[in-house]
């Protein structure tokens, strides 16, 4: 973490600094690999699961330098994100909403300072 009591980066001991320094270097190193990782994850899935096979094929069709094992999760895993559970997931969520967004294109700004123009009243958060 940084120290907050200094007015200047030239005020700070070097040995706050290159804390400060390596924090970022490991922040933008695993940003980097999350973005590796979530690419990979999607080349796999375009390379080998969303291919018009059945599901069995899909299982044996393990890419190179994956274990069986994790592949065979990873297949049950996407498997059971698509299809009508997905679909019956998200109507079911929707079904449970008791507010609508009916604002159109305006902002809730633009729609509560509608709202306090035509009712003579501060809009509130409730």
């Amino acid at each position: 973490m940084l120290p907050i009591n200094y007015e200047s980066w030239h005020q700070m001991p070097d040995s706050n600094k290159n804390q400060a320094l390596d924090n970022i270097k490991i922040l933008i190193s695993r940003r980097h690999w999350e973005k590796k990782w979530r690419d990979h994850k999607s080349t796999l899935k375009k390379k080998y699961f969303k291919k018009d096979i059945s599901l069995k094929e899909k299982l044996l069709n393990v890419p190179p330098g994956m274990l069986r094992y994790q592949w065979e999760d990873a297949v049950r895993f996407w498997n059971s994100k698509k299809g009508e559970d997905h679909e019956r997931v998200g109507t079911s969520s929707r079904q449970k909403q008791k507010f609508m967004h009916t604002a159109g294109s305006k902002s809730f700004a633009c729609v509560a300072e509608a709202k306090e123009l035509s009712s003579c009243q501060k809009v509130g958060h409730l």
